[in-house]
């Protein structure tokens, strides 16, 4: 379980053929051990290997076609989160990294140094969607500003643009995705109440 509250920008030493998936190897990140839970732009992968300046993950052929991790490249940076440990603070929301869907940035308005995104995805995650709700993309807590039936749009702040790999996205980038988990049990009870 997670925050969606980024640690910090770690870049991608390399991204290695591996059966069917990859492994992603990247900087060594403080406190982090083999079989430790990571979210890596949302994504929850355990770590493999640890070395003095790298760590490893292993990403599935599953985790790569329902996620934006199959696109990095040695180079890129992402968005790090260490596993929330029973005492910790909750600043954001609770975040499975469990990433839904992967959204397109639609639109992006930058005013300054503050920027508005929208972001396009399917109806079916938007009913998951309600203004001043929460979202994760790209492992990142934020909050809903309007929600279309097939996009959405996110508000963010110097700071949020400064640390993390939002800031750098632009029209056409591919986004983790990953609605409020409350929301998913209420759309599951709904329907199961109406039968659908």
């Amino acid at each position: 379980m997670f925050t969606g509250l980024v640690q910090k920008l770690v870049p991608v030493y390399a991204v290695e053929p591996d059966g069917p998936g990859v492994r992603l190897v990247l900087a060594q990140m403080p406190g982090v051990a083999v079989g430790d839970s990571v979210a890596i732009n949302g994504c929850c992968l355990t770590a493999v290997a640890v070395a003095d300046d790298r760590v490893t993950f292993e990403a599935g052929e599953e985790t790569l076609r329902c996620t934006n991790l199959g696109e990095l490249q040695a180079g890129a940076e992402v968005n790090i989160e260490l596993a929330l440990q029973v005492g910790d603070p909750l600043g954001g929301h609770y975040v499975s990294g469990h990433v839904d869907e992967v959204g397109v940035i639609d639109q992006r308005i930058d005013d300054a140094e503050w920027s508005t995104i929208w972001v396009k995805t399917s109806e079916k995650l938007t009913r998951q969607m309600a203004s001043k709700a929460s979202i994760a993309i790209d492992g990142v807590s934020l909050t809903l500003v309007d929600v279309e039936p097939n996009r959405f749009s996110i508000a963010l702040i110097p700071h949020t643009l400064s640390v993390t790999t939002l800031g750098q996205r632009q029209i056409g980038d591919r986004v983790n995705l990953e609605t409020d988990i409350l929301a998913k049990y209420v759309e599951r009870q709904l329907e199961w109440k109406t039968g659908g």
